[in-house]
């Protein structure tokens, strides 16, 4: 078919789609304006859908779990937390659903003229699609870790930092570095430089942070997914006793900072730097998260929190037996 033909075809449908679903109109109305038959109709709306002219989003309620809620809070002296009501246990269905509650948090803390900080990640990457505001809102967005150069360049902190200024019409701030460098000092050469200084002195004054839970467990782990890291050195960073990460910072399941000569090779905001933003607003969930999850509680890397019901029961009943 020729090109004309085909933007022709695709003009064609959208105005069918736009009569059915926005006007009201039913098929046989439709048929009739059109001048085709019913039932072609009907195939030109199932062909609309699947050729991605017409998109189907079903905007499920959230649901918070109160009694989660207090036990998290009272366990861990959080600042605020919301449990998410939801059957799924992992997967696309669950990081869209934590994203639109980490959205709504986000909104709660987001304010003019304030500095937010983002790492990286996928439930950051579901946050930063679901967030919406009514007009523009003079922030500063800052990048808190260095580029993960990952495989998926949506889930990377630069291209996370572009799409949320983007929407709120807000200043950015990049880090125009790796994460993760080959030794210390490549990692403190870089940090000494002028723009990358800058920018970290940025994220160090920032009021509110969006944090992701890293994972050392082979099938959670960023770093190894991204191939920052191999299967050795990820079996290496868990005998250093490594069990999760926030913004490359490595802890133990005690909540204690862990694999130390790994991280004075990132290019990212400093423990002490972290921990002095008033907000740390974490948005992790999965089961098999939930021991990086407890970790993270217990550094107080992160003191808002956003996380799947059924995760937030496990978190509970580890942080009783271990």
């Amino acid at each position: 078919m020729e090109k004309r033909s085909l933007q022709d075809r695709a003009s064609l449908l959208a105005d069918v789609a736009e009569m059915y679903y926005l006007e009201q109109k039913n098929q046989a109305e439709i048929a009739k304006a059109v001048g085709v038959t019913r039932s072609m109709i009907s195939r030109m709306l199932t062909e609309a859908r699947e050729s991605g002219i017409v998109e189907i989003r079903i905007q499920r309620p959230l649901q918070s779990d109160l009694e989660l809620e207090a036990a998290l809070t009272e366990q861990f002296g959080l600042k605020d937390v919301f449990v998410v009501i939801t059957s799924h246990r992992s997967g696309e269905r669950l990081t869209r659903t934590l994203g639109s509650a980490g959205a709504l948090m986000l909104k709660r803390y987001l304010a003019p003229e304030r500095i937010l900080g983002l790492a990286w990640g996928t439930s950051i990457s579901a946050t930063v699609d679901a967030f919406e505001v009514s007009e523009p809102m003079p922030v500063k967005v800052v990048q808190l870790v260095g580029a993960m150069g990952a495989r998926i360049m949506e889930y990377d902190g630069h291209d996370l930092v572009s799409r949320i200024t983007e929407k709120l019409g807000g200043d950015a701030y990049y880090l125009n570095a790796p994460y993760l460098c080959q030794s210390a000092e490549i990692a403190q050469s870089l940090l000494e430089t002028k723009s990358i200084r800058e920018t970290i002195n940025v994220g160090k004054k920032a009021d509110v942070a969006l944090l992701g839970i890293g994972s050392t467990a082979l099938e959670y782990s960023s770093f190894h997914l991204a191939g920052y890291v191999t299967r050795r050195e990820l079996e290496e960073l868990r005998r250093a006793g490594g069990i999760g990460d926030v913004c490359g910072l490595h802890f133990n399941l005690d909540g204690q900072p862990a694999c130390d000569d790994f991280c004075e090779r990132l290019v990212s905001i400093r423990r002490s730097d972290l921990l002095s933003i008033p907000v740390r607003l974490g948005v992790a969930g999965g089961e098999g998260k939930a021991d990086a999850i407890l970790g993270a509680l217990r550094s107080k890397y992160v003191n808002v929190l956003v996380i799947d019901s059924m995760t937030a029961r496990k978190v509970l009943e580890l942080a009783k037996s271990k």
